[in-house]
């Protein structure tokens, strides 16, 4: 039986210590979607199962084998979302978004559910940031969308990360190319694992993506997507090849990227990381022009990405990025007694409110420990405040950095003083940058 005080495998806690990271990958991811114009959705965690298995594909090993599923209350079949673009092509039906400005451009940082063997970079639950672009058939859209995917990446300070393309072209031209590929695979059929064998016969293209060295081997023989492209897939394609050439954005075509979810069409992409052994890829995305009117919509071509927020942050911590410093105590009140507890209660909660990081004590220790605490906090600035503190209306700030000392009035004084020490250390802060970005 597993103990209640451990987490369920598959899941892991971020802790104060790390949450920093995260709170900075966020915050980055989202604040260079705005620049592209996308602005952040909010879905509920579960969906109708009926969604994932319509949108993310019955044959797909996410439907099959991964999703969460139960009844609720009511006895409707209720999953955790597997993946975020299903959950945002509902939102876009079912308040009418499309019906306005297209296309519409939203972005989101999302938990995911999936239940598979636990490892490094993969959890079963998992968090992604993902951008999704409603109601653009151009192929200068999928140029964009990989364009915001590879900034994210480089503010970020990722390196190493290659960007791979294919196409797997459209309904129309992909029957004859299953077809090519399901002659092929059935000749070698016998050969396959289990769960490929029973692919061949629904979805062949599935087979191109299965993790079996064998089925890998035989794989590479198979026929390529793009021998099979219709006309307008071919000219989409080269489009978008052409405006990642002009962006001087370098690329690979690899014809092996088929993507793991049937609601993919044409592009597909992912980028892939030489720091994470076989679990390389940090974002994969593509088109999915079929998804909004399978699930009864009209048709409006859309594309979109997710990146694995725990494989990114293995890509950074792997490659030693820098993360900003997590956020530090300004100044600690150490009080002595009973009304400088209420006095430094007061003066931290003024400081707080007006966005300055203060504490004090809260838990009766003495002096010693108050310093000891202090310094774990790594406080800039300590203040003692005793009966002798609160008569003369005086107190002694020391810098913790440099052992200074000087005297502050405890009144209006105090907020100014430690309000222009934040103030300066933040442009100092700029400067630095600025400097930084000139020399480069």
């Amino acid at each position: 039986m597993e103990l209640i005080t451990k987490a369920i495998r598959g899941t892991q806690d971020v802790l104060p210590e790390e949450s920093h990271k995260w709170q900075h990958i966020e915050q980055t991811a989202l604040a260079v979607a705005r620049d592209y114009g996308y602005r952040e959705l909010r879905t509920p965690v579960f969906e109708h199962t009926e969604l994932f298995m319509r949108g993310v594909g019955e044959t797909t090993d996410v439907v099959q084998k991964e999703m969460y599923t139960f009844k609720d209350k009511g006895d409707r079949s209720i999953t955790l979302r597997p993946e975020g673009t299903a959950g945002a092509a509902r939102c876009l039906l079912e308040h009418s978004l499309h019906n306005g400005a297209l296309p519409v451009k939203a972005a989101y940082i999302t938990s995911c559910y999936r239940y598979e063997k636990p490892q490094a970079g993969r959890l079963r639950e998992f968090h992604q940031f993902g951008a999704e672009c409603f109601g653009a058939a151009a192929p200068q859209a999928d140029a964009e969308i990989i364009a915001l995917a590879r900034t994210v990446l480089t503010t970020l300070g990722v390196t190493g990360v290659s960007l791979h393309i294919n196409s797997i072209g459209c309904p129309t031209c992909r029957a004859n190319y299953h077809k090519a590929l399901t002659d092929y695979f059935a000749a070698r059929q016998d050969e396959l694992c289990g769960t490929c064998q029973e692919r061949l016969g629904r979805n062949p293209m599935r087979i191109l993506d299965c993790k079996s060295p064998i089925c890998k081997e035989i794989a590479t023989g198979a026929p390529v997507m793009l021998d099979y492209l219709c006309d307008d897939c071919a000219a989409h394609f080269e489009e978008v090849r052409a405006c990642l050439d002009t962006a001087a954005i370098p690329y690979e075509v690899d014809t092996g990227i088929v993507r793991g979810l049937d609601y993919y069409t044409r592009t597909v992409f992912e980028f892939v990381s030489d720091a994470l052994g076989a679990q390389a890829v940090v974002c994969g995305g593509g088109r999915y022009d079929g998804l909004i009117e399978e699930l009864g919509g009209p048709h409006l071509p859309s594309l979109g990405f997710a990146i694995g927020l725990e494989r990114l942050l293995m890509v950074l911590e792997a490659k030693e990025a820098e993360f900003p410093e997590p956020p530090t105590c300004e100044v600690y009140f150490a009080p002595m007694g009973k009304e400088a507890v209420r006095a430094c209660f007061g003066m931290a909660t003024r400081l707080r409110e007006v966005g300055i990081a203060a504490e004090y004590d809260i838990a009766g220790r003495g002096l010693k420990a108050q310093m000891k605490y202090a310094d774990k906090l790594g406080a800039r600035y300590t203040l003692v405040v005793g009966d002798n503190e609160l008569a003369t209306g005086k107190a002694q700030l020391k810098d913790m950095t440099t052992g200074e000392t000087q005297e502050v009035g405890l009144d209006d004084s105090l907020y100014t003083t430690l309000y222009n020490k934040a103030l300066d250390r933040q442009l100092a802060g700029m400067a630095d940058l600025l400097g930084g970005m000139e020399e480069e």
